[in-house]
């Protein structure tokens, strides 16, 4: 008896395992709908680069976007 609920359990997990990556497959087919906007854009971008070439403080860059330095930092080496 125990080895007849352990294969159904078994069987059971196979199952779930099998539905987690359909989903997965069919969440990345449809793009990234769920993910977090980004803050720049690429105008503001062109302009940050700019910026940071002139001299102008990361710290005073960021302050202008509302944005960490981290995301500045971040940005640029994208």
């Amino acid at each position: 008896m125990l080895h007849l609920f352990a294969a159904f359990a078994e069987f059971e997990r196979n199952l779930i395992l099998e539905r987690s990556v359909v989903g997965r497959a069919a969440t990345r087919a449809r793009g990234p709908f769920g993910d977090r906007p980004e803050k720049l854009t690429s105008s503001d971008l062109d302009l940050l680069k700019t910026l940071v070439d002139s001299g102008t403080p990361i710290k005073t860059i960021a302050g202008r976007w509302g944005v960490s330095r981290t995301t500045i930092y971040r940005y640029l080496k994208n």
